[in-house]
Order: C-alpha cells, then sequence, then structure tokens
C-alpha cells in the first residue's frame, strides 16, 4: 500500500514537472520567437511584458510585414509634438495607411519605437508595411536637416532657405551646382536645373554635398512625373521641357491653384495659334530682383517693365521663353497635362481682389472684362 503510494506521487511529481517544463520551455520559445523574427523587445520591458507583446505580434502572422495596400499611394501624415503611440496608431488606421492599429501599437511597444518616435511631417504609404512605417516615423534625428521648397520658387529662393535648412550648402554653392542639370533627367534636356527643383519637403542628412542634394531633388522629379502625364504632354505636341516652361508659368499666374487647368489652357490656345504669350510672370522673371520691394517678383508691373528687353519676355517674343521661370508642383505639371478645354485666349484678375480670374474668348470680351 505504501509502495503505490508511492508510485501514485512520483506520478503526480513527474506530470507536474513535466507540464511546467513544457510551460517554461513555451514560455521562452515564444520571446525568442518573436525576437527572431521582429528584432529584439526593448530593454526597459519587463520579462511579463516581454512575453505578452511577444505572444501578441506573433499572433499577428504577417500583418505587421505585408503592406495594407500594394497599389496606395503616399500621402502626407503628421506627428504632433507630444503625441501619444495610441493615437498615432488610430489615425494612422483612419487614414486607411495600416490595417491595424493595435498592431502598430503592439509592435512600437514591443521594440521601444512607441518612445523614440518623432514629431513632423512624413511622406506614408498603404504599399509600406506596419513595420517599415514604425521604422519611419522614427528615423528623423538631430544629424538631419529639412529643406523645404514651396511651389513657384526660383532658384535663388530656394539658396536664401538654405543657411536655414541645416544643410552646409552656401548659396552660392547651390545655385553654381544648378547651372548643370543632375544627369537623371537627361531625358528631359533641361539647360539647368530651374523647374526641376521639385517643391516638397527634403530630410537629409546634414553632410548631404550639393551635387546629392541636386541629385535628390531631381530623382523626386521623376517620381512624380507618371508615364501617364508624359503621354499627355506628347499628346499636346510638348516635350518634357516645354511642358515644365508651361506649368512654371501657370504657378506663377495662379493665386488659387483650383484655376491652374483653366490658365494652362489659355496659354496652350495661344501657342497653338502662334500667338504671343503676354504672360506677366515671365517679365517678372527676366527683370530679376527688385531691392525696392525685395522680392523676385516685382507687381505690379510698370509698361517701361513690359518692354524689358529680354528672351524670357514673352511680351516682346513669340513662343516659349527659353527655360522654365519658376519651379512648378504637381497641380501645375498636372494642369499642363490636363488642361481644362476651353476656347479662351485671354483673362484678367476680377475685380472684386479675390485672386480669381475672369476669361474670354476675344480681345473685345477682354476688354469688356476690364475693372470700372
Amino acid at each position: 500500500m505504501n509502495f503505490r503510494r508511492y508510485q501514485l506521487h512520483f506520478i503526480l511529481a513527474f506530470f507536474v514537472i513535466a507540464v511546467l517544463g513544457c510551460g517554461f520551455a513555451f514560455l521562452y520559445y515564444l520571446p525568442a520567437r518573436a525576437s527572431l523574427l521582429y528584432g529584439p523587445p526593448a530593454s526597459h520591458l519587463s520579462i511579463t511584458n516581454r512575453i505578452e507583446y511577444s505572444t501578441r505580434l506573433l499572433s499577428y502572422g504577417d500583418e505587421l510585414t505585408t503592406p495594407f495596400n500594394m497599389n496606395g499611394v503616399e500621402q502626407p501624415f503628421e506627428v504632433g509634438p507630444g503625441e501619444s503611440v495610441n493615437s498615432i496608431a488610430n489615425r494612422l488606421e483612419g487614414f486607411g495607411i495600416i490595417s491595424s492599429a493595435q498592431a502598430f501599437y503592439d509592435y512600437a511597444v514591443y521594440t521601444g519605437i512607441d518612445l523614440t518616435i518623432q514629431s513632423g511631417d512624413f511622406i506614408l504609404s498603404p504599399a509600406q508595411s506596419i513595420i517599415d512605417i514604425a521604422q519611419t516615423l522614427q528615423k528623423f534625428s538631430p544629424t538631419d536637416a529639412t529643406l523645404v521648397i514651396l511651389p513657384g520658387w526660383r532658384m535663388e529662393e530656394i539658396a536664401a532657405s538654405l543657411p536655414t535648412s541645416g544643410l552646409g550648402i552656401t548659396p552660392k554653392a547651390f545655385l553654381a551646382a544648378a547651372q548643370a542639370p543632375s544627369q537623371v533627367l537627361d531625358f528631359a534636356s533641361p539647360t539647368t536645373m530651374e523647374g526641376f527643383f521639385y517643391p516638397d519637403s527634403y530630410t537629409l542628412p546634414r553632410e548631404t554635398t550639393v551635387d546629392q542634394l541636386v541629385d535628390a531633388i531631381a530623382r523626386n522629379f521623376i517620381a512624380h512625373l507618371t508615364t501617364d502625364m508624359q503621354a499627355a504632354y506628347a499628346n499636346q505636341n510638348l516635350t518634357i521641357l516645354q511642358a515644365v516652361i508651361v506649368a512654371s508659368i501657370v504657378e506663377r499666374e495662379a493665386v488659387h491653384i483650383e484655376e491652374a487647368p483653366q490658365i494652362a489652357s489659355v496659354y496652350l490656345n495661344r501657342l497653338a495659334i502662334g500667338m504671343k504669350l503676354d504672360a506677366d510672370p515671365t517679365v517678372q522673371y527676366a527683370l530679376g530682383y527688385d531691392p525696392i520691394e525685395q522680392t523676385w517678383w516685382t507687381n505690379p508691373l510698370s509698361l517701361d517693365d513690359l518692354k524689358f528687353d529680354s528672351s524670357y519676355n514673352t511680351y516682346l517674343y513669340p513662343g516659349l521663353p527659353p527655360a522654365p521661370i519658376s519651379n512648378p508642383g504637381i497641380e501645375a505639371l498636372t494642369a499642363v497635362a490636363y488642361p481644362q478645354p476651353s476656347s479662351y485666349y485671354y483673362f484678367r484678375a476680377a475685380c472684386d481682389g479675390s485672386g480669381y480670374h475672369v476669361y474670354a474668348a476675344t480681345l473685345e470680351e477682354q476688354i469688356a472684362n476690364s475693372c470700372p
């Protein structure tokens, strides 16, 4: 009887040890497996938290590494100062950038990225995985610099912004480099980089050289010039360079960018019949910097200004100016590709001071639209 009791205790003890052993082995396996797939856990996590978040990550399967939408387009995303990772995760899901806010949150906490996400402006896409997006949001560092190029700026205005960008590139060096277009733009045959400095926010290492900067901006231009846009330019008998020249004028004319397709239509209609463009921005570009107004874009123009002899002055010379007169944004570039069909050959500023324009098909209508 005592022997049987001993056997029973032995079997029970063996069973308990076996169960505990499997449990410990299982609990060891989960963190090890998660570490192999997603990297080591944040050092500040307790053992319990490591097991918990390892289990969660493994439960998502491929969701962390698979993009939500392979055909998704890039979109801007701003992280506010002090914004919680929970808020960021919910907004990412709400904007359709990721499939699961909870999966993003768990990955961020597990890796410690929740403590290193930076505030600022980012460009994200549903074609990125949750892991890629989480890592993108913590890539900015004090060693980075940010250069912002606004639509409609000419290269001198870009150069003037360099000293506050954090880049170690002088305006003089930038302007010198801008005189020779990047080789990646050979297909467009520009004479300088003017017109091809794609307006955007560029976050780059502070040690970026001027040649690296020019190439990065040129590649960004190419990335936004779709094959459909190139085909649309060709259908209008425009080379890429010619299209950019028209877009650079449209960019400066369109106070309200939604008018860009209509303004583009007017200029393309004029070109089609050999009519002079009579575009004020081309004269402003030719005049250059106005030390009195302290601007590169003299406004208003005088009658004498319109007589300024320059190949860029489209009041004097027919056809397009020899090169772009500003750096157009995607709206102006798209407007030239897909202009609003019209019979208009004239337009002028509306009399209400709104910045919008009124359009006319004939000179008589243009005169009738004059302000009282």
